[in-house]
């Protein structure tokens, strides 16, 4: 009877290890081998994005938690950068569906997904409308930001659905180059968006000043134009004003003073501004109009 206690005891020590020996098991086995890790991520920035996509599942199907989480995205990422857009975004959503632990990871697969979802409504695929304006509500600023600046690049009922988050933007933010995009989309659909958003807009045709610059290039002989382009003048004056700084000082030495010419050119009203003969015969006309 003596030696049962002693026996129970080295039983339990021994029982005790074998339990902290799988649990290291498990443990290394959940964890993605650095060195796999390492190589995928090389080649991705070597942007091997085929061979890198391989590696990451890789590391996605030897992997569990985290490091699986983040493979996932990995591998989305290489089908972005191979352009197989479609298999990409199904990709964004596998990863987001496993409601990841890295909110900055997934706050980029969000973007990211936006991203693809309007180059692919761009292409045709209109279901992917329903992502596009989910995206509007993201909890996530930077996404909704995103959201709109995407979708007032793509038809006017986008950039109606758009609207409100640009001109969120423009109400509260201080970024020159973000809100620039904010006014830029606003007035594609809507040449009078900003006068409404409290902002400088086009001016009114009551006052007899021009809203529009007109554009028509017509082949020789051709009786309708080829190329046909109608710009708000408050949209041409905005794109004008971005160029950069080196540029706009190569025209003053010229002599186009860019800060007058708008106003100028406004004052002048609804007018003719060139009518020529291109080499090729065709006729280039440009005017203005309210």
């Amino acid at each position: 009877m003596s030696g049962g206690p002693r026996r129970a005891g080295t039983a339990g020590v021994l029982l005790m290890a074998a339990l902290l020996v799988a649990a290291g098991a498990v443990s290394a086995g959940a964890q993605a081998d650095p060195e796999r890790v390492r190589t995928a991520k090389a080649l991705f920035f070597d942007r091997k994005y085929a061979q890198a996509r391989e590696a990451w599942e890789a590391v996605r199907a030897a992997g569990r938690g985290p490091e699986a989480e983040a493979a996932a995205y990995w591998v989305a990422r290489c089908s972005e950068g191979l352009g197989e857009s479609e298999r990409a975004y199904k990709e964004y959503d596998a990863f987001l569906a496993l409601h990841p632990k890295d909110h900055a990871l997934a706050e980029e697969a969000r973007t990211s997904r936006i991203g693809l979802a309007a180059r692919l409504y761009k292409a045709g695929h209109k279901e992917h409308a329903a992502a596009l304006r989910e995206a509007l509500s993201d909890p996530s600023k930077t996404v909704r930001y995103y959201a709109a600046l995407q979708m007032s690049g793509l038809d006017a009922e986008m950039g109606r659905l758009a609207a409100p988050v640009l001109r969120q933007i423009l109400a509260q933010e201080k970024d020159e180059d973000l809100v620039d995009r904010a006014k830029l989309g606003l007035l594609r659909w809507d040449p009078a968006a900003l006068g409404r958003a409290g902002l400088p807009a086009a001016p009114h045709a009551s006052g007899g000043e021009a809203r529009w610059v007109h554009i028509r290039i017509t082949e020789k002989g051709g009786s309708r134009p080829k190329v046909t382009v109608n710009l708000p003048l408050a949209l041409a004056e905005m794109i004008f004003k971005s160029l950069p700084d080196d540029a706009r000082e190569d025209l003053r030495k010229k002599g186009y003073d860019a800060e007058k010419f708008w106003a100028q050119l406004r004052q002048l009203g609804p007018t003719e501004i060139i009518s020529v003969e291109g080499d090729q015969g065709e006729r280039i006309e440009i005017w203005t109009g309210e």
